[in-house]
């Protein structure tokens, strides 16, 4: 599963299209007139809304595009950088920002745009402002305790006001078709030239009513992974999907064999693992299934997945999980970590079962415990490596 962005597009050549969306933003928001300065500064003289219907517009798309993306698989919601809050310096600075787009016309994405077409005044908005980089660098052990205060971490909206996020989605569109409304007649009445004269209000009316449906879709789509994650997990569902089993004998065979096709993944707590683990094992909780880091790790056909978990059941939704992601070749450990650890790792008493083969099931065994024991300790003495981070996708305006 994503980001959007496919595994084959390098961390290079993302540059590239970064510069190629920059250049298609730059181009819509001077087709939208944000190079005009006039235009810009309407908004808080009620004349013009344009800026307003712009912004609104952007976040319903991105916000409901986000939403479907990620329920539909297409995109890793926990791969989206979400800037940390500052609440008291964020207000300082966005009343500064707000005196500072009244009195210049432009705000710092929409000054560059204007400068690039080559609007004088425009060139002087973005000098201003990165002489205030300057000083604001230089002056600023003076706030800096101002500035790093208040910190919230990096909270969403819906979230902090405890609602789901289609429920936050519909909301907001609401609030974008009324302010749509709302401004509409207020140009109307300020202004003879206002861009909403030439609105058409059957059209409007049903690009109104079909966005507050959208809300009311968003609102009804579950969350993609705690939906999966439920699903597999329910009784019916266990019942009615078996899935590939691996004896204990087999499992420790294969990692004193040492056989490079085989990833074990443990399921457990990480406090659990820390305390005994498998050789070569891989701790990844269920949940960290969807992670994009994942997807090179999982796809690979030709290597067997063995789910080692604390109960069969969870081994048995783990490994249905993986099947609903897409991956294939798995296993579940038959008995789960307390049956390898009784049987292995701890050697219990084996009992005969009247096979001929008796005698080797115990002597592997009995091989296997010394050699498995030997090779949890010499793994234990041996700093694990720090698992690679998710990068997050960062962005913004």
């Amino acid at each position: 599963m994503g980001p959007f962005v496919p595994e084959f597009i390098s961390e290079q050549l993302n540059l590239i299209v970064a510069l190629v969306l920059g250049l298609g933003f730059g181009f819509v928001l001077e087709q939208a007139g944000f190079s005009s300065s006039r235009k810009l500064a309407g908004v808080f003289y009620g004349y013009d809304f344009t800026v307003l219907r712009v912004f609104f517009t952007a976040a319903v798309t991105a916000m409901s595009g986000t939403i479907l993306l990620g329920y539909f698989g297409l995109l890793d919601l926990e791969a989206i950088y979400i800037n940390p809050t500052w609440l008291w310096p964020a207000v300082i600075g966005g009343v500064i920002m707000g005196v500072g787009f009244v009195l210049g016309g432009y705000c710092p994405g929409t000054s560059i745009c204007a400068m690039a077409i080559g609007k004088v005044d425009a060139m002087f908005f973005v000098g201003g402002g990165i002489v205030g980089v300057f000083f604001f660098g230089e002056l600023y052990p003076l706030y800096q305790t101002f500035y790093e205060s208040s910190a919230l971490g990096p909270i969403t909206v819906f979230n902090s006001l405890g609602i789901s996020a289609g429920l936050f989605a519909l909301v907001l569109i609401v609030v974008a078709v009324g302010a749509f409304a709302v401004t509409t007649l207020i140009e109307r009445k300020t202004s003879s030239t206002a861009p909403s004269i030439s609105f058409k209000k059957l059209p409007h009316r049903i690009a109104g009513v079909s966005t507050i449906v959208l809300g009311m879709v968003l609102v009804a789509l579950p969350n993609r992974k705690d939906h999966l994650i439920g699903t597999v997990s329910s009784p019916a569902y266990l019942a009615q999907n078996p899935v590939s089993m691996m004896e204990p004998d087999e499992l420790a065979f294969r990692i004193l064999d040492k056989e490079p096709n085989i990833l074990i993944v443990d399921i457990r707590s990480a406090e659990d693992f820390k305390n005994l683990r498998l050789p070569g094992s891989n701790n990844i909780q269920t949940a960290g299934f969807f992670a994009k880091e994942q997807v090179p790790l999982f796809s690979q056909r030709h290597v067997k997945k063995v789910i080692v978990g604390a109960t069969e059941s969870d081994e048995q939704a783990a490994c249905l999980l993986l099947h609903e992601l897409g991956y294939e070749n798995t296993a579940i450990l038959k008995g789960a970590f307390p049956q390898i650890k009784a049987t292995i790792l701890d050697k219990a008493e084996y009992a005969p079962t009247g096979s001929r083969w008796d005698a080797d099931v115990r002597e592997f065994r009995a091989t296997a415990h010394l050699e498995i024991n030997k090779m949890i300790l010499a793994e234990q003495n041996v700093v694990p490596k720090a698992p690679k981070a998710g990068k997050k996708i960062a962005g913004g305006c």
